[in-house]
């Protein structure tokens, strides 16, 4: 069996500038942050980056690594406008693809599929289509309509987050929500996974644990152990998100120096010297799940 343990600096190492990669998670939930924070430590730019955005997508184009942004939003939930995406945007320092999370779903499920378009009708009548001018409309065959030809987004790389997974690449989800961690995976040329936790193959032979799994291992390219890998952001039913942090986060955006202060403390270190800058693994584990 293969063994597709690595390292987040290996990781790193197979991305190149102007890939497109896609990250998994959605706004503030399982986000793949360590290794985000991975990407920033490194001199990778001009990334194109598609994603439900969060804090992910801030930071990288806070550091000046994003030049094209593939999104249906960018937020932290209880704080609706991310901040240093807000700048981003505001500045004008973007290409944008902004569409509709149901196009964006689409999207990568075309990729998936290996074709070069889904047909659908959501978009049609609204704005996405007049700041989306690439978009096209397809007739079909079989009635006199158009329809939105929402194209693939194939991605170079994707980067996820899991509660569990093995070093085959058998990733386990057990959270209330995928979001798209899938779809994002057989999109993918390459699929890079962190991990809470890393289990022994024997785990998944039961079919209680195996109905966790989502997508084939066959797609995922590397696993990397990385307890509470997820923080700021949460990894339900793990642990919550950081409220805490995330509001140090923001008020970093509005500070003199404020990005430069947060990465001299929280990115220009190891993952381990990190973790206990946040209050150790057992402060990050005992973070309440969000309630809707």
């Amino acid at each position: 069996m293969a063994n597709k343990i690595m390292s987040a600096a290996q990781v790193v190492a197979q991305l190149s500038d102007g890939m497109t990669v896609g990250i998994g998670g959605w706004g503030p939930r399982r986000k793949p942050m360590a290794l985000v924070r991975e990407i920033l430590r490194s001199p990778l730019k001009d990334l194109t980056i598609v994603a439900y955005g969060g804090a992910d997508v801030g930071m990288l184009c806070a550091a000046g690594k994003v030049r094209k942004l593939v999104f249906a939003f960018v937020s932290l939930d209880f704080i609706p406008l991310e901040p240093y995406f807000r700048l981003a945007r505001q500045s004008g320092a973007l290409e944008v693809m902004e569409i509709d999370e149901g196009m964006f779903m689409l999207g990568l499920k075309a990729a998936g599929m290996r074709v070069p378009y889904i047909p659908t009708r959501v978009g049609l009548g609204t704005d996405v289509l007049t700041h989306n001018p690439s978009l096209k409309l397809v007739s079909s065959p079989y009635d006199d309509r158009d329809w939105v030809a929402m194209p693939a987004l194939p991605l170079d790389a994707a980067l996820l987050h899991v509660d569990r997974a093995d070093a085959r690449g058998v990733c386990q989800i057990k959270g209330p929500d995928l979001y798209m961690d899938d779809l994002f995976a057989r999109a993918a040329k390459k699929t890079f996974v962190s991990c809470d936790e890393l289990v022994p193959t024997a785990t998944f032979e039961s079919g209680e644990e195996s109905r966790y799994v989502h997508w084939e291992r066959a797609h995922t390219t590397g696993v990397v152990h990385l307890p509470c890998g997820a923080h700021p952001s949460s990894c339900a039913p793990l642990y919550g998100f950081d409220v805490k942090h995330f509001k140090e986060y923001v008020a970093s955006a509005k500070q003199e120096g404020g990005w430069a202060a947060y990465v001299e403390r929280y990115v220009n270190c190891s993952e381990a010297e990190y973790l206990a800058r946040v209050g150790g693994e057992a402060a990050v584990r005992s973070l309440p799940l969000p309630t809707f």
